[in-house]
């Protein structure tokens, strides 16, 4: 169990506290609502620009990185499709810097012409390199708007069109900053060799007179039941097909979110399960496979995916894939088989919770979906899925009209 205390500013700021004496280190973790799900259709990639833009400077802090490695620390970022979050550790003796340095880019980024036109052409760079330049780097580029019709879950952190943020204004993304960067749009968290009373004393210090900014209301459009399977065949300059299947499924905070996550472990987690050991191993149908849940706030995917060998017929190879995925919805898993992945998800938590970054990170993300104690009810949640869970969940998922089929192959030769 990870022990926490909870205190929230005047300004709406929540800050979570974890005390471990273990360790000489301190991990800060800052993080926003706001994710690539909360961008204008036509404003796509501005969540990620930020993390690009956050490291520029602030308003009295030229250079994030250098203050901060002179106090011992590192730190890095990332953007989802619901959240941003900004995270460093650093020697707990130096824990002011932190709140000193993430306090000043809360307050406001140092917003120029020449820091955003820098980091528009490394977001444009980093679009060609992963997504473009990439085998299989566009795949859910394609997969994401396949699956979904309405939600902004149809479009990738880089955005929808690389056009949106090579054309975005110095406006525009100010105004982007001030709905979404400020204290009541934000959780602090800290974990490690800290006393509770001077984190929070800290926090007062250094961001409690900030503007609390207004309360973000997210009015999201609802993806509707897909009633019909979607395909899609792209050819790409790749040396394997590759076959994605897209299952709707339900979201992080759902009853069912835990059975859903069992499911794609007992396909794929360890070379034991399921899909590996039949496809891979004995029947080499595929040379690697994976099933995998999105694991997002609204509601996400499951997905199977896998790369068959060559000479097997791609039609074939997905075949095979509805064959395992039906058999979970017609045939109760054995008790031994959910134990076991029962226990390699206990064994990661119970590893997440030796490291001081993941517990500060873990405690704000589930503060975020409503209580930060919700991260200590893991282990029960999971703890309580039945055989007859996974088979009313597996029966409601894995239905064609429920998936989206998007076939990478390789180009053919002329």
């Amino acid at each position: 169990m990870v022990r926490f205390r909870k205190h929230t500013l005047s300004n709406g700021l929540r800050v979570l506290v974890h005390s471990d004496q273990t360790t000489p280190m301190a991990a800060v973790n800052v993080l926003y609502d706001v994710g690539a799900r909360d961008e204008d259709p036509e404003r796509t990639g501005f969540a990620h620009l930020f993390e690009h833009l956050m490291f520029e400077g602030s308003l009295h802090i030229p250079r994030f990185d250098y203050y901060l490695q002179h106090a011992g620390g590192e730190n890095n970022a990332f953007t989802t499709n619901d959240i941003t979050n900004y995270y460093l550790t650093l020697p707990a003796q130096n824990l002011e810097t932190a709140f000193w340095l993430e306090s000043d880019r809360m307050v406001g980024l140092a917003f120029s012409e020449a820091k955003l036109n820098t980091q528009k052409n490394v977001v444009t760079e980093e679009y060609r390199q992963s997504y473009l330049n990439q085998p299989y780097g566009d795949a859910w580029l394609l997969l994401r708007p396949l699956a979904y019709e309405v939600h902004p879950y149809r479009w990738s952190t880089i955005g929808k069109n690389i056009g949106h943020i090579q054309n975005a204004s110095l406006q525009e993304v100010q105004d982007f900053f001030t709905t979404f960067y400020h204290p009541a749009n934000a959780i602090l968290a800290v974990a490690g060799n800290v006393d509770p009373e001077n984190v929070f004393a800290l926090a007062e210090k250094w961001f409690g007179d900030i503007t609390a900014g207004n309360r973000y209301v997210r009015q999201l459009p609802a993806e509707p039941p897909q009633q019909q399977e979607k395909r899609l065949a792209a050819e790409r300059d790749v040396p394997q097909h590759q076959i994605y299947m897209a299952f709707h499924a339900c979201g992080r905070t759902h009853p069912d979110f835990h059975a859903t996550d069992l499911l794609s472990d007992i396909l794929s987690n360890g070379e034991s399960a399921r899909l590996p050991a039949k496809l891979v191993h004995d029947q080499k149908v595929f040379s690697e496979i994976n099933a995998y849940v999105t694991g997002n706030l609204d509601p996400g995917l499951l997905v199977i995916t896998g790369k068959p060998h060559h000479g097997v017929h791609i039609d074939d190879a997905e075949d095979m894939l509805w064959k395992e995925a039906h058999d979970l919805a017609v045939n109760a898993t054995d008790k031994r088989e959910l134990q076991k992945v029962k226990n390699r998800v206990e064994a990661t938590h119970t590893f997440s919770e030796s490291n001081v970054l993941a517990k500060a990170m873990n405690l704000a993300y589930y503060e975020l979906q409503g209580d930060a104690s919700l991260y200590n009810q893991q282990m029960e949640a999971y703890a309580r899925v039945t055989d007859e869970d996974l088979l009313r969940v597996a029966a409601s998922t894995f239905r064609k009209e429920n998936a989206s089929v998007l076939h990478y192959q390789t180009q053919r030769q002329p």
